[in-house]
């Protein structure tokens, strides 16, 4: 239930094992454990999208292009979305959902590190990330890495899980995060401990590097959406 899904560690070969493992039902799986709400928190996202003309816009861990894909249909004002993933097996199944549609003129994915991003500075009029920050080795430097291929007066718009504030709903979303999504995306991918990390990294995520941008709840704190000017 994500672009991403990686190890605790953030290790760069053990997250790429992961999402070419669980590729095959990958996005399957992430409509039916959120009950539907990823499609929502990501229209959410592209809503903060500059309304420049002629967009270009870099989407890291874009997985199976699920934001890309979105944005490039909702957006007539987007002249071209770059996508880059360490996930092989993930950007295959992309690429196919961008040919089907129709968008390989407009949409371009390629692997990539968000730690060392191949683009100039200031290549980009905005930098998405949608739950993928959190399996980044250094998010610091992942985040520092954004800022520098965003133009002047560009945007950064990063979708990540978080943990609900009261105190009741946090108790059923960890017991569903705990207990119920990690049996039903294993049985279902025949990868338990991809899903068995879910939780565990979202729990785990330390959101202060992102203490600049501003914060918006979506879903009573299941996601969180942030949003920042590149000068912030």
């Amino acid at each position: 239930m994500a672009d991403n899904i990686g190890h605790p560690s953030g290790d760069h070969l053990m997250t790429e094992r992961i999402f070419n493992q669980i590729a095959h039902r990958y996005d399957f799986l992430n409509r039916l454990l959120s009950l539907g709400l990823d499609q929502y928190w990501r229209k959410q996202a592209i809503s903060f999208l500059p309304k420049s003309p002629n967009l270009k816009v870099l989407d890291i861990a874009t997985g199976t292009a699920d934001l890309a894909l979105m944005m490039a249909q909702r957006h007539d004002h987007i002249e071209r979305v770059v996508g880059v993933d360490i996930a092989k097996d993930m950007l295959q199944i992309g690429r196919r959902k961008v040919k089907e549609a129709g968008l390989c003129d407009k949409i371009h994915l390629d692997t990539g590190d968000a730690l060392k991003l191949e683009f100039p500075n200031e290549s980009f009029d905005a930098v998405t990330v949608a739950f993928g920050l959190r399996n980044m080795p250094n998010q610091a430097e992942a985040v520092r890495e954004m800022r520098r291929v965003v133009k002047p007066g560009g945007r950064l718009i990063i979708l990540e899980f978080s943990m609900p504030k009261h105190p009741i709903f946090r108790l059923i979303y960890l017991a569903y995060f705990r207990h119920i999504l990690p049996v039903v995306g294993g049985l279902l991918s025949g990868h338990y401990q991809a899903y068995r990390y879910l939780n565990q990294s979202v729990e785990q995520f330390d959101s202060s590097v992102l203490n600049k941008m501003q914060a918006y709840p979506l879903s009573l704190g299941i996601a969180t959406l942030y949003v920042s000017d590149s000068v912030a």
